[in-house]
């Protein structure tokens, strides 16, 4: 009997030792997100302003139909939708691209993964700041072609031209860190694998389907993930590149919450369209997860 009740003392002494270290994450995680979060989601269903000495009345769905009523508002968020779906292919297709040509552990590739790493330690105010110095109406770019006798391009005056030179130069500042990622995937993939595909006769693109392509599959899911949720709470590059211009074509629904409703003191419809992201950035999680999980239980059928 001695042993067994100093024995679960001793479980109970280490299960709150474990709970004494967990309990600070726990405390910052609630202060930091689940508070805010609540908060939002409550001010969405209020008409509240901003102000202390105002009380937030219920108003019920009467922000969420602002949201989805508003053609301004519905456009930034189809704009939201464009920048995170494409942005997302297009930085992960090229980190991995890059990561694939950078594995090798030599001089050259060392200083290729500090230059292509670089963007990213930016801040994103300098990086819009700086491309709008390259791509602007009098930038470098458009200076060069005139001196070169031909006519200027519209970068960042032509709606179309804008929003797709915005996800490019939003691609460019992200794709270091989805970089550094698959260059740890692809360390992680299994090198006696590749040897018995090449072995087998596989070549490059043979070997990267059936073994690299297969391994990387936890990589590619984080990579998904984080790349997403950050092109669709994009803001800082807008607010310096375009500032949401021209004509509403690069106002993405951060930019329309930090720099529009909040201005305007509408805190009831902020919150709703902040909301409405944290929807999205959730779904889009689960929509990869859902995906990949889907895509495994396939491999194993079939194999």
């Amino acid at each position: 009997m001695t042993r067994k009740n100093s024995s679960r003392t001793g479980a109970w002494r280490s299960a709150g030792a474990r709970a004494g270290m967990v309990a600070p994450a726990v405390l910052i995680y609630t202060a930091l997100l689940v508070v805010p979060v609540g908060y939002a989601f409550y001010y969405s269903f209020t008409d509240y302003n901003g102000f202390p000495n105002r009380v937030p009345e219920f108003t019920g769905l009467d922000n969420y139909r602002t949201v989805f009523e508003s053609h301004d508002i519905t456009g930034t968020m189809v704009v939201t939708a464009i920048v995170a779906a494409v942005g997302a292919v297009v930085v992960n297709l090229a980190a991995l691209g890059l990561a694939l040509l950078l594995q090798k552990t030599n001089r050259f590739n060392t200083f290729g993964r500090v230059v292509m790493f670089y963007p990213h330690v930016l801040s994103a105010l300098v990086v819009g700041f700086l491309w709008q110095a390259i791509l602007g109406p009098q930038g470098v770019v458009n200076t060069l072609l005139e001196k070169a006798g031909t006519s200027s391009l519209p970068f960042l005056s032509d709606p179309d031209w804008a929003l797709w030179s915005m996800i490019l130069v939003i691609v460019w500042s992200l794709f270091g860190v989805q970089l550094v990622l698959y260059l740890a995937g692809l360390q992680a993939v299994p090198r006696d694998l590749i040897e018995a595909a090449r072995i087998d006769g596989a070549g490059r693109w043979g070997t990267f389907r059936a073994v690299t392509w297969p391994s990387l599959a936890s990589t590619v899911t984080v990579a998904v993930i984080t790349s997403g949720i950050s092109l669709l709470k994009t803001y800082d590059v807008v607010v310096s590149l375009t500032g949401g211009g021209p004509a509403g074509s690069t106002k993405t629904l951060a930019y329309s919450i930090l720099a529009v409703s909040f201005p305007q003191r509408k805190i009831g419809v902020a919150s709703a369209q902040a909301v409405l992201l944290i929807v999205a950035a959730a779904i889009m999680a689960i929509t990869v997860l859902v995906l990949r999980r889907r895509a495994e239980n396939d491999a194993e059928s079939i194999g």
